[in-house]
């Protein structure tokens, strides 16, 4: 099947459908469906056309959904209004989609799509090490950016599911508090991404198991995402980098994939 490509509601559309009656129809929708209000999604695109089409699709599909096109606006709209995930594109004025995603990451466990250009397989694999959860590319249709945000959403929700009542978890001098989502070296503080604490809390609750990158990408990223094992090797790489002392921990099996070890 074709993808179907960025647009827009057509007049016609537009005008079958009054804009004060989908909203309710919608609105009574989710009640029934989920029972709470739809999640927030902030929408980071400096042309404006194309992030009212993102918005556009994305309400239809009942999220609320924010909008702006300078990336100095960024940061203080998230922190007036905490959205659950980003979209974010990388050519902004301002300030970069690449230093935006840094210093998100730096300060909030936010979900972050980033959106490339069509050739940017190199901003691509630096927007993943970056802490990024996904990437689409322009042109891209709005039913797989629907779908990609959607499971970016449940992923991370599933993980704050299974670690909410988890207790307190130590390996070596690594201190793990999943309800709070803080790792510890040696009593100092980690600032890890929602990845790399992803990889790390699954390695600290399996330890001495193996785990292919194909195991990896099903367990952190989740099994419908598009992502490739590149992107296992670099958060690898940059959570052995914040470990310190215990990086050895993080065993690199030749062929196969990664293991953490316990002795």
């Amino acid at each position: 099947m074709e993808p179907i490509q960025v647009q827009g509601p057509s007049s016609r559309d537009q005008g079958n459908v009054p804009q004060k009656r989908r909203k309710k129809s919608f609105s009574e929708f989710m009640k029934n469906a989920s029972g709470s209000p739809s999640q927030k999604i902030l929408v980071v695109d400096d042309e404006e056309d194309i992030a009212d089409l993102i918005k556009f699709h994305l309400e239809e599909n009942g999220y609320q959904v924010d909008t702006c096109q300078n990336g100095l606006e960024v940061l203080p709209r998230i922190e007036k209004n905490l959205p659950d995930l980003v979209v974010l594109d990388l050519m902004l004025p301002g300030i970069g989609g690449m230093d935006l995603c840094k210093r998100i990451k730096e300060k909030y466990a936010l979900p972050i799509i980033m959106v490339t250009a069509k050739s940017g397989e190199t901003d691509a694999v630096l927007g993943l090490e970056l802490g990024a959860d996904d990437y689409v590319r322009k042109p891209f249709s709005t039913r797989e950016l629907v779908a990609r945000v959607r499971s970016v959403l449940r992923r991370s929700g599933e993980g704050e599911e299974e670690q909410e009542f988890e207790g307190n978890i130590s390996v070596g001098k690594i201190f793990l508090n999943p309800k709070a989502h803080k790792v510890f070296i040696d009593g100092t503080e980690i600032d890890l991404t929602l990845i790399e604490y992803k990889i790390l809390y699954l390695f600290m609750t399996n330890t001495g198991v193996a785990f292919t990158r194909d195991k990896l990408l099903d367990k952190v990223w989740g099994k419908d995402i598009y992502v490739t094992d590149r992107a296992v090797d670099v958060n690898i790489k940059r959570l052995r980098d914040k470990l310190g002392d215990e990086k050895e921990r993080l065993e690199t099996i030749r062929g196969i994939g990664y293991r953490f070890n316990e002795a």
